[in-house]
């Protein structure tokens, strides 16, 4: 009775720890620490099935790693085909209608043709020195999703079938919070996402900038705000329909992605309508300005648009204190203006054109001024 109490304390306790995951590593993580301890192992991985890759990736390793094993690898993969038990042996139990159960290996193999065996896994285990393993498949909607693996040391306890039994339960539980994870992951991801490019929004670009901006005040790291508004959009919309107008703007974002990406770490994004940005933070402003450079030669070339009027201003730059995001947006905007009515081909950078300064401190009187240099937060 005492072992009963103990493991379900152990299913009730991986089902919060899963519960309390907001991000996929955390999930990841508390699945395999949770398998670890309630079946007394000493390692534990949590790995998953990319069927488009015909390979197990590894997600996360717990516990007493061997030598070259990683918390979070970035490139731990094994080839489908050296664990059949994934593509044959489980399907083959679910077509007969039975369950996707778990099931022991050791570092002493079986005779071959045991259901469950599995050359490499005992290879494996010998290499790793471990002396016995529980695997449970992870099912997620009613497929093999990848498989929890508990692995204990040589001259510990051989799992048993009870053990194996206690893993399945483990293992959906785990599927569960896996599932939980990945459907709010989903709704994070469209709360921080454009519908339409793909790229940020602007949601996302006033939670990074703020991130940056207190980073900046901190160590002084550098950070530039790029600030564009796509030509022409108006007047596709107005001659050629709102879709051909959509078709534009996803065009749009695809060059704007492709500059962003010269910017390590940089965040592309589009703030609303004809309007887009780019957040870098650690690039040096003469970087920043050559893939603005880029940016405006790009838009210039695409079909349908009249180019993009784009205005940058970085820290790094000679535009004072910059203490707030709002302030660095405003001097963005400030550029950007500038480009608009002189209709540059070229960014207009912040604190490399004197009059940015004093437009963004004193801007134009509402009816000449198109954007009204709204008050960002």
């Amino acid at each position: 009775m005492g072992g009963e109490d103990a493991r379900l304390r152990a299913v009730v306790s991986l089902a919060q720890a899963m519960a309390a995951a907001h991000t996929p590593r955390e999930s990841w993580r508390a699945a395999a620490l949770g398998a670890r301890d309630a079946l007394g192992g000493n390692f534990a991985a949590l790995s998953v099935w990319e069927r488009e890759l015909g390979r197990l990736r590894v997600l996360v390793n717990e516990g007493e790693r061997a030598a070259g094993e990683e918390e979070f690898p970035d490139d731990e993969t094994y080839p489908v085909h050296q664990f059949p038990e994934i593509t044959e042996f489980l399907h083959e139990r679910w077509a007969g209608g039975g369950e996707p159960n778990a099931w022991v290996e050791t570092a002493v193999a079986p005779p071959e043709g045991d259901a469950g065996y599995c050359h490499e896994r005992v290879t494996a285990l010998r290499r790793r020195g471990r002396g016995c393993c529980v695997v449970a498949p992870i099912v997620l909607h009613g497929r093999a999703w990848g498989e929890l693996y508990v692995a204990r040391p040589v001259g510990a306890p051989v799992f048993d079938a009870a053990d194996a039994d206690f893993a399945t339960v483990l293992a959906s539980v785990a599927a569960a919070g896996i599932s939980q994870t990945e459907r709010l992951e989903e709704v994070r991801r469209l709360a921080f996402t454009d519908p339409l490019t793909g790229l940020a929004n602007r949601r996302a670009v006033d939670m990074r900038l703020d991130e940056a901006i207190e980073r900046h005040r901190v160590d002084g790291s550098v950070v530039s705000l790029v600030v564009c508004d796509l030509n022409g959009l108006k007047r596709v919309n107005d001659t050629l329909g709102h879709a051909v107008g959509d078709r534009l703007l996803e065009r749009f974002g695809s060059v704007l992605s492709l500059c962003g990406a010269m910017l390590p770490g940089a965040l592309a994004a589009r703030l609303g309508g004809d309007e887009f940005c780019l957040l870098a933070l650690g690039a040096t402003p003469d970087e920043v300005v050559a893939v603005s450079e880029q940016l405006c030669l790009r838009a210039g070339e695409l079909e349908l648009g009249e180019g993009v009027a784009c205005g940058v201003a970085s820290t790094g730059d000679p535009i004072g204190e910059v203490r707030s995001a709002r302030r660095l947006f405003r001097l963005a905007d400030a550029a950007q203006y500038r480009a608009k009515a002189a209709r540059s081909v070229k960014p207009v950078v912040a604190g490399r054109d004197g009059a940015v300064l004093r437009l963004a401190d004193a801007p134009p009187s509402p009816p000449h001024d198109r954007r009204r240099f709204r008050g960002r937060t």
